[in-house]
């Protein structure tokens, strides 16, 4: 509980990065030095891969992220595939139709691939909220598989806004233009802020895959010193715990 809202982490997948994109962690993050390495497993990299459902106190839910999907979705050529995600809901005592928002921190295929089923918004009664920026920034599958068929389902956002009290999407582009974290209390849910635990230990670590490789060290480089003077704890996507108290 985080100031009378419940996180739940929810565990949609668990895997390495699929042939396309696995390449040895040197390579993925490739300025981190012996030091930032010190202490870390550098083998083969197992991601978690994790989404997040929250309640207040007047039942309101906020789903952040929707994961892999199933076996024919965008990430299916990397990602391991089916992902779990309406089984953990149901686990958690929440059925698809009752989610009220969801928040996509970024349009990468093992975020977003839950959340259109078979053609069909797998959260019907819920607004999908995004920034603009990634928006615009999303590619032509995205368009057509996730944003088209949700239609006026989508609340585009521009920088920083409360979805429902208490709970507040935050634009922390680098990674994607649009990328965005969601903040309750002294908890930020990072999305792809950080993706491993070699950029706790050094923030300005690098990743192969980020759009503005720059631009993302220097968002995480400030949220995570915010966060760190606020006490606060980061909620992580995929490392291998859900809560990270910041170093």
């Amino acid at each position: 509980m985080v100031d009378g809202v419940e996180v739940v982490p929810l565990r949609d997948a668990v895997g390495p990065l699929g042939a396309p994109l696995r390449r040895p962690l040197a390579e993925i993050f490739a300025n981190a030095s012996a030091a930032d390495w010190a202490g870390l497993d550098t083998g083969e990299w197992v991601l978690e891969f994790r989404c997040y459902l929250l309640r207040d106190r007047s039942g309101r839910t906020v789903l952040v992220d929707t994961g892999i999907g199933g076996t024919d979705s965008l990430a299916a050529g990397w990602a391991p595939v089916p992902g779990r995600l309406p089984e953990e809901l149901a686990a958690a005592g929440t059925a698809p139709d009752e989610i009220d928002v969801v928040v996509i921190t970024h349009v990468h295929s093992d975020h977003v691939s839950g959340t259109v089923l078979g053609g069909v918004p797998a959260f019907p009664n819920a607004r999908h909220v995004l920034q603009r920026a990634e928006v615009e920034w999303a590619s032509g599958a995205v368009r057509e598989r996730v944003l088209g068929p949700l239609g006026e389902r989508v609340q585009v956002v521009d920088g920083d806004v409360e979805v429902v009290p208490g709970i507040r999407v935050i634009h922390t582009p680098g990674h994607t233009p649009g990328h965005q974290v969601v903040r309750v209390g002294d908890l930020v849910l990072t999305g792809d802020l950080v993706l491993h635990a070699v950029q706790l230990k050094n923030p300005a670590v690098t990743y192969l895959y980020d759009d503005d490789a720059e631009q993302a060290a220097a968002t995480r480089m400030a949220v995570l010193d915010e966060i760190r003077a606020a006490g606060g704890t980061i909620g992580t996507a995929h490392l291998a715990e859900p809560f990270v108290p910041v170093p």
